[in-house]
């Protein structure tokens, strides 16, 4: 009988990423290959990304970060659109005491105040019941595009009258700027795109591409993608020696 590979003894914890981010794709197109809306796909890789946030955290994963809704996705159904909104109130509503229990953070980043105001009650009070906490930081893109954060960091500089720019004085303007890079960057269900992700912090990132749907990424997943990262030669444009 076949033995599945258990990942997880081949991880190296003393090399671990700091930051992993995910880009969960291939909700809507695992539901149509069951014969399910759409929406079915967002209800399960909610799951899955439940599973990710409890499994980091017990690996010692300091920051996981997750792409939720784009600028772009607003071009989506609305009735879709709608179903992400209310997955993602309710996760938050359901969850922001185990949150605190769990002494993890929850942060989000991207424009809310274009968001359904009961989920933009449920984000402000998510971040202001966790936001002493200091385990593992949950980073959520809710209505957050790369380009978007870019050009609104440059004019909160420019009227501020910054006369000149270093990258630390740009990084502190950025949405991120109290969590470290992604070291990590996962897009599953075989897409090799950032679409508009952290464009800035992904500069240095390992990209990881499995073919598995956002819906089916759970621990072993997850375990595999950190054992591919380590075997990476991670240099930053230096010489190795």
């Amino acid at each position: 009988m076949f033995k599945k590979k258990n990942y997880k003894d081949e991880i190296d914890f003393n090399r671990m990423p700091n930051h992993i981010a995910f880009i969960m794709d291939g909700n809507g197109r695992w539901a149509k290959k069951r014969g399910m809306l759409r929406t079915y796909g967002h209800k399960i890789g909610a799951n899955a990304m439940e599973s990710v946030v409890r499994h980091a955290r017990d690996l010692g994963i300091k920051v996981v970060s997750f792409f939720a809704f784009s600028t772009e996705n607003w071009n989506r159904p609305k009735d879709e659109v709608d179903e992400i909104f209310r997955i993602a109130r309710d996760l938050l509503k359901s969850k922001k005491e185990s949150f605190l229990k769990s002494n993890m953070k929850i942060t989000v980043i991207g424009d809310v105040s274009k968001l359904p105001e009961d989920l933009q009650k449920e984000i402000a009070e998510c971040e202001q019941l966790t936001k002493n906490n200091t385990g593992l930081i949950v980073n959520i893109a809710l209505n957050y595009g790369g380009r978007a954060e870019i050009i609104g960091a440059i004019n909160k500089i420019i009227k501020d009258g910054v006369k000149e720019v270093n990258e630390d004085i740009f990084r502190s303007y950025l949405q991120t700027c109290n969590i470290p890079d992604p070291d990590l960057v996962i897009r599953t269900s075989g897409e090799q795109r950032l679409s508009n992700f952290m464009m800035y912090q992904c500069a240095y990132s390992e990209l990881y591409f499995p073919k598995t749907a956002w819906p089916d990424f759970r621990e072993e997943q997850l375990d595999e993608a950190i054992v591919e990262f380590q075997k990476r030669d991670r240099r930053f444009g230096a010489i190795k020696k």
